[in-house]
This record gives C-alpha cells, structure tokens and sequence, in this order.
C-alpha cells in the first residue's frame, strides 16, 4: 500500500533552519506532484509547497515564499522540504502530499518554532 513517511520535525528557535523529509513507497513516485502542507493547532490545514513531477516548477504560499525551498529526488522517493529563517508562526504539523490520480497523505511530522 501507499506510505508516506515525513521525518524532520523537531523543537527550534526562531531563525533556525530545518529540512523536513517524505519518503514515499508503493506508488510511482516519480508520476506524483508532491505538496507540503501545514495544520496549526486550532487552525485548518494549508497548502505550503508543491513541486511537479520533475521537479522543475515550484510553487509556494505567500507565507513562506522566500524562506522555504521543495525540492524531490526521485531516485530516491523522496520530496524534501527546507526551511529558513524560521517563525513562531511557522509552528504547526507538515504533511506531505501527494496528488496524481488520487491523494495520499503522510502522518505529518511537528515543527515548532520558539520565539
């Protein structure tokens, strides 16, 4: 069946860096457009980043355009999500997603950002 494994989640201070991974099996990956997404507590879940098949376009929220870089290496089924100059406001559980014929979702991973 289809998995999605993000990792990377972790307690950091504001202006920190971080890498958020999805691993992703039982699907063609390379077929997926992959997506980052981000669930606040008390907030509903919004869209963050997401990256074509390729790999050569990109797109993000306004929120973090400038600061958070989706990138893919299909070798390796994997869609990466990197954050900079990260905020309190940042603080919330990534998911990965991913959207061809259907969408699959990952368990999410929590990121929280100290000020």
């Amino acid at each position: 069946q289809v998995q999605l494994v993000e990792s990377g989640g972790r307690l950091v201070h504001a202006g920190d860096s971080l890498r958020l991974s999805c691993a992703a099996s039982g699907l063609t990956f390379s077929a997926y457009i992959m997506n980052w997404f981000r669930q606040a507590p008390g907030k509903e879940r919004e869209f963050v980043a997401r990256i074509t098949q390729s790999g050569s376009g990109t797109s993000y929220a306004d929120s973090v355009k400038g600061r958070f870089s989706i990138s893919r290496d299909n070798a390796k089924n994997t869609v990466y999500l990197q954050m900079n100059s990260l905020k309190p406001e940042d603080t919330a559980v990534y998911y990965c997603a991913a959207r061809f014929a259907n969408t699959y979702w990952g368990q999410g991973t929590q990121v929280t950002v100290s000020s």
